[in-house]
């Protein structure tokens, strides 16, 4: 049968008609965010982050630096969105003006501040549906799987993008992050020595960026420049040699297993 006469086809015609209807409006509408990282978005299905999606970020270590930097991730990834993004959380320990500086204004952001998680999640679940948003973000200690469900259900209708930043109080609720979601995308993110320069000074920091849980697809790990003004992270030789590279974001490339892993510890140790 010829490629004409199978689209011509009423039988498959319908027939593609009811799979779409299962799959929901959301995947037919759903769209990319791309980081502009060939290597890290040859990982992801469709060539980047999909709205209409959960995805989830965590820090690597159990301090606040590399919570700081998961923080900054998602706010790159926001600042890169068109329209407003609504914040929940109950911890009002956010740095503004950080996340102004990957790109994420002031005049963009909605905080709803919430007096215990439950809320948190009621809220995140409504704005998701409200669609209309460039992204929806969530602070969450747990995300258990029943609650990802409705969110992912709740950002597939709507098309928008949901970004969960997963934070603890104590070390022991950090094992929690291992336990299965609907997410499509599951990240951590760990800071290490910034990109030394050719005259002393402080470098642009450096992430290593795990792709630890994505949906039809294949994890990695990548070590990546932080977050310029414009939410775009960067190849750590560009940032040394001069200012924020319009237009261009890139990735040092994935390594090995055991090349950064000691990068990665004495990082943690230096931020202690």
């Amino acid at each position: 049968m010829s490629a004409a006469v199978a689209t011509s086809n009423p039988v498959l015609h319908e027939l593609r008609g009811k799979i779409a209807s299962l799959e929901g409006a959301g995947s037919r509408n759903r769209s990319i965010l791309p980081f502009g990282v060939p290597e890290l978005d040859a990982q992801l299905p469709g060539g980047g982050l999909a709205f209409g999606a959960l995805h989830e970020v965590a820090g690597g270590g159990k301090g606040a630096i590399d919570g700081a930097a998961a923080a900054l991730f998602i706010g790159g990834i926001a600042a890169r969105t068109t329209g407003k993004v609504v914040w929940c959380l109950t911890r009002f320990d956010l740095f503004f003006p950080a996340l102004a500086q990957v790109g994420l204004h002031p005049d963009r952001v909605i905080f709803v501040e919430c007096d215990k998680e439950e809320t948190v999640l009621a809220s995140f679940e409504e704005a998701l549906r409200y669609g209309g948003l460039g992204a929806v973000v969530a602070e969450l200690v747990r995300l258990p799987m029943t609650a990802s469900r409705r969110l992912q259900l709740a950002a597939e209708k709507s098309g928008t993008l949901g970004l969960v930043i997963r934070r603890w109080r104590r070390q022991t609720e950090a094992s929690d992050f291992g336990m299965p979601t609907a997410a499509a995308t599951r990240w951590r993110i760990s800071v290490l020595p910034s990109e030394p320069l050719p005259v002393p000074g402080v470098g642009r920091a450096r992430w290593l960026a795990e792709l630890m849980r994505v949906r039809a697809g294949e994890g990695g790990e990548f070590i990546v420049g932080a977050c310029d003004g414009q939410g775009r992270i960067c190849l750590s030789s560009e940032t040394a040699n001069g200012p924020d590279q319009a237009g261009r974001s890139f990735a040092i490339g994935r390594k090995a297993a055991g090349g950064h892993r000691q990068e990665r510890f004495e990082a943690m140790d230096f931020g202690s």
